[in-house]
């Protein structure tokens, strides 16, 4: 069994690369997929962040209002507050579902795509694993931050069609305020396992994929946990 952390900064492109190891045969959650679950009411996420945050970031539907709270995380400097609140839950959740991966298949690959792998260890979150104890390799995806945000802003604007300069001027400062709160890459990649460089074309890519799929699961069948 193989426990693998993927991760990379918004706009790197690690939603690509984690569908190319789901195609090599390898597990894999979305950390933000696990995070809106938890957030929808009657879940422990949910509960928590109403209780913090109060009654301002539920919608009339009883949901949370989600621009409400991106609002107050990096417009109001509030995220550390947020973060400290999903990440326990969201780890948690991570680590029954690699068990569960491992009870089904112990040479099996689990691989949790998180944008947020090291800043979730870091000391606000004192409550959670450290990456090292839940993970036997990290992987890092990576990109220059000019394509980062490019990428951001237009996956964004794609599902506003007619946008305005001033929207897509809005989306922009976002993305760098997003970009700016996370750890840079020239920080992380001491610290992980092997890049993927994603800043060139959709095949340079897979083959870096590819070569690195192989080898987790050659890893798989001998590392024991």
């Amino acid at each position: 069994m193989l426990r693998v952390g993927l991760t990379g900064g918004i706009g790197s492109g690690k939603s690509t690369v984690a569908q190319m190891f789901r195609e090599q045969g390898i597990e894999v959650i979305e950390a933000d997929a696990v995070g809106r679950e938890l957030m929808e009411p009657g879940q422990s996420a949910y509960r928590a962040i109403v209780e913090h945050f109060g009654p301002e970031v539920v919608r009339a539907d009883g949901r949370l209002d989600r621009a409400r709270l991106a609002e107050l995380a990096f417009g109001q400097g509030r995220l550390k507050e947020l973060n400290a609140l999903v990440h326990p839950p969201v780890i948690a959740a991570q680590e029954r579902w690699m068990r569960e991966i491992f009870a089904r298949d112990p040479h099996a690959v689990a691989m949790v795509e998180s944008a947020l792998i090291f800043e979730a260890s870091r000391g606000e979150n004192a409550s959670v694993p450290g990456w090292r104890d839940r993970f036997d390799r990290v992987l890092l995806v990576t990109a220059p931050d000019a394509v980062k945000i490019e990428r951001y802003v237009s996956r964004v604007l794609a599902a506003e069609p007619g946008h305005s300069k001033e929207r897509a001027a809005e989306v922009e400062r976002d993305a760098r305020a997003r970009l700016a709160r996370q750890i840079p890459d020239g920080v992380k990649i001491p610290l992980c396992d092997a890049v993927i460089d994603n800043s060139g074309t959709v095949e340079a890519t897979r083959q870096q994929v590819d070569c690195l799929a192989a080898a987790l699961h050659t890893a798989a069948k001998t590392i024991r946990n």
